[in-house]
């Protein structure tokens, strides 16, 4: 990790007691001056070539980014429903304009959400937005509250609480056919990459990882701890992203928040 991003990693982190204290993540298109331009809102279902722009406070498009977590933005599609989670990195032309290529099947409402650090703004901030996807669109419940996932004969379980208010940690211990993984490939600067959206407003909660590759002292697995506060009350859901194999997969829980009984 070179010193700025180093510095910008770790200005986030200042960040995250901010947000939990004020209004979270991702519920705004518009924050602090800068705007989320979707060039559609509208699209139909498949592959889409999805593209916008992020507005700086004089109107124009974003060029100039901090990186945050290797990257100068991430991308995150989700259905409002909480499935049909994506984490993608687009392209940004010379002119601003970032383009990815999204695959949305099935109709109904997704929330995109940026996370950016425009260099003038010197913070990193969360953006979001609603893309409606046409057809004919059938509402699901959310999952229901799990705390192991298994996708491609790997099972994540998730061990901790999320308390409103209280700065928790959260542990995800990834297994293989039964056998503790201890050799998770790095991704996006660290083992483990997690996604918090709260049901309902779709809040999107920022937390880090502890420790990062390369530290001396964080392990390659098998568990992956994440410092997690959540805004309040509520049912989230959580989306790992790790990478093992060379291949980047992903486990998704739901969990609602615990009640802490003060002795």
């Amino acid at each position: 990790m070179n010193t700025q991003t180093h510095a910008a990693h770790h200005t986030g982190h200042g960040d995250h007691a901010a947000h939990a204290a004020g209004a979270p993540g991702g519920l705004q298109i518009t924050q602090v001056g800068y705007t989320l331009d979707l060039e559609n809102t509208v699209v139909r279902p498949g592959d889409i070539d999805f593209r916008f722009r992020i507005l700086g406070p004089d109107g124009r498009a974003v060029t100039d980014y901090t990186a945050l977590h290797d990257r100068e933005l991430h991308l995150i599609v989700v259905r409002r429903e909480l499935t049909g989670f994506q984490h993608v990195h687009p392209v940004r032309a010379a002119d601003g304009t970032w383009s990815v290529r999204l695959n949305l099947q099935q109709a109904g409402t997704y929330r995109v959400f940026t996370d950016i650090a425009p260099r003038a703004l010197g913070r990193a901030i969360t953006l979001g937005a609603d893309l409606a996807v046409a057809g004919d669109y059938a509402p699901q419940p959310i999952p229901a509250s799990t705390r192991t996932f298994d996708v491609d004969g790997y099972e994540v379980a998730l061990d901790g609480d999320l308390v409103p208010g209280e700065g928790r940690d959260l542990t995800l211990t990834v297994r293989r056919d039964g056998d503790p993984v201890t050799d998770l490939q790095p991704y996006l600067a660290a083992y483990g990459h997690l996604v918090v959206l709260r049901a309902g407003d779709l809040a999107y909660v920022h937390v880090h990882p502890n420790g990062e590759p390369g530290d001396g002292v964080t392990a390659p697995g098998p568990g992956i701890t994440f410092h997690t506060a959540v805004p309040g009350p509520g049912t989230y859901r959580l989306f790992l992203d790790f990478k093992h194999g060379g291949t980047v997969r992903t486990a998704a829980f739901t969990l609602p928040t615990a009640i802490h009984h003060h002795d």
